[in-house]
């Protein structure tokens, strides 16, 4: 695969898990990223995410062995289009490009549809799918600039979920806003393929994946009495996967990566599932 020197990426939600995962292939691979996420600038968790990035990229060590690129970070609420439009203006003053946007903050949200509460609905919904949009319209102007002067164009990649493809018990709110990325996304695909403008626009769905907001998810389950621990919780989704495990996040990194590289060039409106053959049954 081609690497991404000289490119530029702003990953939402950025400090744990996928997102994480993410900006450290990005950076390997060569690519300057922009990291956003709720903390505060000088919170020490950003700290310390930002000098375990300078390592990952001052190392070298990408794939065509070219140094790596630069890390910097943002706080922004995807909820708020005022937060979006700054980050657009900073973006903008300090790299005058943008090629990979990779909308991935997220929440969960679960609870039988008779038990949730519309501000819980609302939240996910703001977060989830509202913020999807706003980092969609908010950058488009600059990645459609950058798109003209770069082979192939550039790169909209959104985080959704196998349960923006099928359904499951207690998580209709979830469902719900990942069906809409998934939705979004082609939709939006279209729109920029059929006017020429030179963004790609994909999903990508991961299965079950270790990260900090399963273990929470799981022990909110626990916490309403539907099972004994979170690692059982786990346990059994692994086990219920066919492949027998859960995924990691630079296994969906890796795909993230494809999306954002020229090798998917052909790629529009396309949903990547990473799911150890959950949905093929």
């Amino acid at each position: 695969m081609t690497n991404l020197s000289g490119r530029v990426a702003l990953v939402s939600g950025a400090l744990r898990g996928i997102g994480l995962a993410i900006a450290e292939r990005y950076l390997a691979e060569g690519a300057s990223v922009v990291l956003t996420d709720l903390a505060d600038v000088h919170d020490q968790d950003v700290a310390s995410v930002l000098n375990r990035l300078e390592a990952t990229a001052s190392s070298g060590a990408n794939s065509q062995g070219e140094p790596g690129g630069k890390v910097s970070y943002l706080k922004l609420d995807v909820a708020s289009e005022a937060d979006w439009l700054t980050a657009e203006k900073d973006v903008r003053a300090r790299h005058g490009r943008l090629d990979i946007l990779v909308n991935n903050a997220g929440i969960d949200c679960t609870g039988a549809v008779d038990t949730l509460e519309l501000a819980a609905w609302r939240r996910i919904m703001s977060i989830n799918v509202d913020g999807v949009f706003l980092g969609t319209k908010t950058f488009t102007a600059l990645l459609t600039e950058t798109g003209r002067t770069t082979r192939f164009g550039t790169s909209v990649i959104n985080i959704s979920s196998i349960m923006g493809l099928v359904g499951y018990t207690d998580t209709s709110a979830y469902n719900t806003g990942k069906g809409a990325v998934r939705l979004f996304t082609k939709s939006v695909a279209i729109e920029f393929a059929t006017k020429r403008i030179p963004i790609r626009v994909n999903s990508i769905h991961p299965g079950f994946v270790n990260t900090p907001l399963l273990q929470i998810g799981m022990r909110k389950w626990v916490a309403r009495g539907m099972g004994g621990s979170a690692q059982e919780l786990i346990d059994q989704i692994a086990a219920a996967t066919p492949n027998g495990r859960l995924a990691e996040p630079a296994e969906i990194a890796g795909a993230a990566y494809f999306l954002a590289c020229d090798d998917s060039s052909y790629c529009t409106g396309s949903e990547l599932v990473i799911d150890g053959g959950w949905t093929a049954r």
